[in-house]
């Protein structure tokens, strides 16, 4: 359960406040490793402030735009934590976008100042923001802006106001500018830590980008709970055990594509857990199927709780260690005390205060929200009895064959069972004669027996899928197009790729 001292900081009216109030409670405890680099909360403060100093001195104030596209390191939450100092609006732009993308999130925003890292993975982001024609560009990978914090303004007082754009994936549209406040994301991150039952004793990872909504979430559980984590600027495995496994983490994970390279490295030595000290997955933001889970728990020997968010609310439910293994495994868990969740026709639709405020564009946030203040989220899904929720697909996601409404999540499930399958991918494809038809695309494991369309219809009528439902295309791929923040599957690329296949 929550502590009562992570109940009033999760009170806390903004980030800022939030970082005055843990440092002033545990000013020595560390809050981010990175390497052999270690920050604490005291040094998260004061190191913020002076670069808020840097930054005012730059022409930052209360209200400029500044985005920023940093990989994730101790650097990047100081600068992130001085623009919250100064009131700044901040726009975060993920480290793997290129120009496209990251256009769109300069003109959209109307930047004033944009922070690069420089050269980094071999690609030169400073030349790209110059290309772009970016305005304020300047790096910040190493060292910040600096300055003496006595010349700063008052830090603000309400969290209400519009602080954060961030920005949807953009894998099925153009990205959409999503407006967020301090509480907002606070509220998020708190339904993150309670949910989880974390302590001060725990050791967390940010294995993904701080530049995804995942950032303040996972950073507001630190601050609630006083404890730190492990920074990885790209996370890969085999590669990064040895820093998990030097530091004792305790929780890890990001989403489903985390678990199952967790998995894969705890098959390679059966006997031996790949970090010692893990006793927890836990993450969101892609289907988990229930097998997956089972086989990380029976297999790995940890709990796994996931949970169900998006860019536009950054936690709306998360399964708890302490939910039963069934629930745990089938549902996305329980909303936290104030989200509110209304299921319409099978649609998902929510109200709270992590509720974002809306788009950029106007029109957007009137499409998105129904007439009683409800953001339409566009997943399919019911509430149990005990009031947990189960996702049970998109509504772009259902394939209309013949007239007939069929869920590819239903059939991705099912395969995921198959042990000739490791990931798939249902889709519909454009045809003549049927409207639609269903298309299995999908990885297998190394040394795998090669499926066929046949085999696959075979296992899923074995499984109990109706007729109408089996696939009538399969495609074998090495790997599935996935995007670099949480490794969630493009499908539309997928639809590209096949839409005009015929078999």
């Amino acid at each position: 359960m929550p502590t009562d001292t992570a109940h009033a900081l999760g009170a806390s009216r903004t980030f800022w406040e939030l970082v005055e109030r843990r440092a002033a409670l545990t000013p020595d405890r560390p809050v981010l490793l990175q390497g052999d680099r270690t920050l604490t909360f005291e040094g998260l403060r004061s190191g913020a402030e002076r670069t808020a100093a840097g930054l005012y001195g730059m022409g930052v104030r209360p209200g400029t735009v500044v985005a920023w596209q940093l990989p994730t390191r101790i650097e990047t939450v100081l600068l992130a934590m001085a623009l919250a100092r100064l009131g700044a609006v901040q726009s975060p732009v993920i480290p793997f976008y290129r120009d496209r993308e990251v256009a769109f999130a300069l003109d959209g925003s109307r930047a004033a100042f944009f922070a690069v890292p420089g050269r980094w993975r071999g690609f030169d982001h400073t030349a790209m923001a110059r290309r772009l024609g970016a305005r304020g560009v300047f790096e910040a990978y190493g060292a910040l802006p600096a300055g003496d914090p006595s010349v700063l303004p008052p830090p603000p007082a309400d969290g209400t106001g519009v602080r954060w754009i961030y920005w949807t994936s953009g894998t099925t549209s153009d990205p959409k500018g999503v407006l967020h406040t301090d509480r907002s994301l606070i509220a998020g991150g708190s339904c993150l830590a309670h949910a989880l039952h974390l302590s001060a004793d725990d050791v967390g990872s940010i294995a993904f980008p701080f530049a995804h909504i995942g950032g303040p979430d996972y950073l507001v559980m630190l601050l609630l709970y006083g404890f730190p984590a492990v920074l990885l600027e790209k996370f890969a495995l085999p590669d990064d055990l040895a820093e998990f496994r030097e530091h004792g983490v305790t929780v890890a994970g990001g989403s489903t594509a985390f678990y199952s390279m967790f998995l894969a490295e705890q098959r390679k030595q059966p006997g031996t857990r790949p970090v010692p000290t893990l006793r927890l997955l836990a993450g969101g933001g892609a289907p988990k199927p229930s097998e997956l889970h089972r086989a990380v728990v029976r297999e790995m020997g940890v709990r796994l709780a996931h949970g169900y968010g998006m860019t536009e609310v950054p936690m709306i439910t998360m399964g708890s260690p302490d939910d039963s293994e069934e629930d745990l495994a089938t549902t996305a868990g329980r909303p936290p005390e104030g989200m509110e969740i209304r299921i319409v026709e099978g649609e998902v639709r929510l109200r709270g205060e992590a509720v974002c405020r809306g788009y950029l564009d106007p029109a957007q946030t009137a499409e998105a929200f129904d007439g009683d203040g409800f953001l339409r989220t566009g997943d399919l899904g019911h509430l149990t009895d005990s009031g947990h929720l189960v996702l049970t697909g998109r509504l772009k996601d259902v394939i209309i064959r013949k007239g007939e409404n069929i869920s590819a999540q239903e059939i991705e499930d099912l395969l995921h069972r198959h042990p000739g399958v490791g990931d798939v991918a249902v889709i519909g494809l454009p045809d003549a004669e049927r409207g639609e038809r269903v298309c299995a695309v999908l990885e297998q494991p190394p040394a795998a027996e090669p499926l066929t369309l046949e085999g696959l219809s075979s296992y899923l009528r074995a499984e109990g899928l109706s007729v109408h439902k089996l696939p009538e295309q399969l495609e074998v791929v090495d790997a599935l197009p996935r995007n670099e923040t949480l490794r969630k599957v493009l499908k539309y690329r997928l639809r590209e790729r096949y839409s005009g296949t015929v078999k």
